[in-house]
C-alpha cells in the first residue's frame, strides 16, 4: 500500500516515513508541491498526508488538482492552521480527514489504517486466491489452514500479485509496488523475492509464472 507523504518540515517528515514504514506502508515523501505534483502525474497512491502550509504553494492547489483529476485517493490533511473555517475549507474541497499539528503519531497511524480502509469501499481485509487468504490487517497468509509465513517484502509481493492475478508484471512494476521513490530495488534483488515466494507457496495450489524478458503472473495449478 502506498502513501504520498507531502511534508517540508525535515524531522516531522522522517518521524511520519519512519513510523508508517514500520507498519509495512511504503511512503514516498516530498518537501514540496511541485514534487508531489509529479509523483502523482507518474505514480498511484492509497492516501496522500497533505501539509497545507509548504514552501512553493498552499497544499489547497494541491488538494483542488487532485479532486479535479477526479482522483478516488483519500487524502489527510495536516495543518498548524487552527481556525474552524481553514478546515471546512480543506474538507469542502474533497480532503477525508485532517489534523491538527502537534499530534500524536499513534493517532496519524490509526487514521491512515481507517482511510485506508475507506478508500477501499470498506471492502473486507482478506484477499483470496485459489487456496491462498492474505490478511491485510494482520499481514500474515494461510493456504487453506497452513501459515506461509513471509517477510514484509515477500507479503508485499503476494498482496500485489494476488490483487493483479490476470495481469503480467513486469519487474518495473513489481518494483514501483515494493518500494518508494528515494529507494532503488534492483532488477536481481526482485528476482530474489520472487525466487524466495515461489518456494514458500509450494504448499498451496498457485505458483508464479515466468515470462521470459516480460515478468510474472500468478497462476492457479
Amino acid at each position: 500500500m502506498r502513501i504520498l507523504l507531502v511534508e517540508d518540515n525535515i524531522e516531522l517528515g522522517q518521524a511520519c516515513k519512519t513510523l508508517l514504514e514500520k507498519a509495512k506502508y511504503a511512503v514516498d515523501w516530498v518537501e514540496n508541491g511541485d514534487f508531489a505534483l509529479a509523483a502523482l502525474a507518474t505514480d498511484s497512491f492509497e492516501l496522500i498526508i497533505l501539509d497545507l502550509s509548504l514552501p512553493d504553494m498552499d497544499g489547497i492547489q494541491i488538494l483542488k488538482k487532485v479532486r479535479n483529476k477526479r482522483l478516488e485517493t483519500a487524502v489527510l490533511i495536516l495543518t498548524a492552521r487552527g481556525s474552524l473555517e481553514d478546515r471546512i475549507k480543506g474538507l469542502d474541497l474533497g480532503a477525508d480527514d485532517y489534523m491538527t499539528k502537534p499530534f500524536d503519531l499513534e493517532e496519524l497511524l490509526a487514521r491512515t489504517r481507517m482511510l485506508i480502509r475507506r478508500v477501499n469501499g470498506k471492502k473486507s481485509a482478506l484477499i483470496e486466491f485459489g487456496s491462498l487468504t492474505l490478511d491485510l490487517n494482520k499481514f500474515t497468509a494461510f493456504s487453506d489452514e497452513n501459515r506461509i509465513e513471509l517477510t514484509a517484502r515477500e507479503f508485499a509481493l503476494l498482496r500485489v500479485f494476488c490483487t493483479k492475478s490476470d495481469m503480467l508484471l513486469s519487474k518495473e512494476q513489481i518494483a514501483q509496488n515494493l518500494t518508494s521513490f528515494d529507494e532503488d530495488i534492483s532488477p536481481n534483488a526482485i528476482e530474489q523475492i520472487v525466487s524466495r515466494l515461489r518456494k514458500k507457496l509450494i504448499i498451496s495450489n498457485v505458483k508464479i509464472h515466468s515470462a521470459r524478458g516480460l515478468g510474472y503472473i500468478l497462476m492457479t495449478l
